[in-house]
């Protein structure tokens, strides 16, 4: 698939050909504390390939849905959130919905208060627009006084933001992996644990215990999880809260909505909708 293009003026600050993608530049080359990018729509077509780089990053999105992939799982970034990618760490990401986003690049030796670990963080109306005057610095200059200032605070209010549970764990063991893999081609299969269980090769006891063990949750709560992730996606495809959930295999929508109103804290509608205004 191809990789999201950046916009003319951007392939420009960069020295890049134009239709040039971010994968095209060598971000561990510049050497500053921050690099902030902001990028234009980022289609459903656009995909960049699993790839690591040794500073962090950090992907906002503010319109649409990013989805990241990592070996260890799946995290999902609507509007107003970002998802932190350590450094050195494979990993892929895609828009949904025609989505725009800001990346950010961290030296490793000026994020020590950052997380270890990619988790999905929200993003505060101030730390929104430090990430957006960041953005509107020249690209390859050395920062210098004040934008060495705001930096430092960006950085500060990045450590300080909240994370938020929307991250599906993929599992090491083989069985579980195949566990998750069918239970993400079919999301509205209503097995009971126990045919699952047999599907795997596992028994339904030792199937339960090991999830908790590599995951941390019920395999109930795993499928939960990943319904309230699909269900983002597909919204910001368009798509209706009443098909969505019929989609999910919920037999109606006060289901689905009951179930999702659990796990994000809102109604899937207005979740998203305060998302898009920048209320949260």
């Amino acid at each position: 698939m191809p990789h999201p293009l950046l916009p003319s003026v951007l392939t420009a600050q960069l020295g890049l050909d134009p239709g040039a993608s971010l994968m095209d530049f060598d971000i561990d080359g510049v050497l500053r504390p921050l690099l902030a990018v902001g990028l234009a729509s980022v289609s459903e077509e656009a995909e960049q390939a699993p790839h690591q780089h040794r500073k962090g990053q950090l992907l906002y999105a503010t319109r649409g849905v990013i989805h990241c992939e990592v070996d260890s799982g799946v995290w999902i970034v609507p509007p107003q959130c970002a998802v932190w990618i350590p450094g050195g760490l494979m990993h892929s990401a895609q828009g949904v919905g025609e989505a725009q986003c800001y990346c950010l690049f961290v030296e490793p030796a000026m994020a020590p208060a950052l997380p270890t670990v990619c988790c999905t963080v929200a993003v505060s109306p101030l730390l929104r627009e430090l990430i957006a005057k960041a953005a509107s610095f020249p690209t390859l200059a050395t920062l210098h006084g004040a934008q060495e200032r705001l930096v430092l605070t960006l950085l500060d209010e990045l450590a300080a933001a909240p994370v938020e549970d929307l991250h599906l764990p993929m599992p090491r063991d083989a069985r579980l992996r195949r566990l998750a893999a069918l239970l993400l081609a079919q999301p509205a299969d209503k097995s009971t644990l126990a045919e699952w269980a047999s599907r795997i090769g596992m028994s339904e006891r030792s199937m339960t215990r090991q999830s908790l063990e590599e995951l941390g949750m019920s395999v109930g709560r795993w499928r939960r999880q990943l319904h309230v992730i699909l269900a983002l996606r597909r919204m910001a495809q368009g798509h209706s809260v009443k098909a969505v959930a019929l989609e999910l295999g919920y037999e109606n929508t006060s289901g689905f909505v009951t179930m999702f109103r659990k796990a994000a804290g809102k109604p899937p509608a207005r979740y998203l909708a305060e998302r898009e205004s920048g209320r949260t």
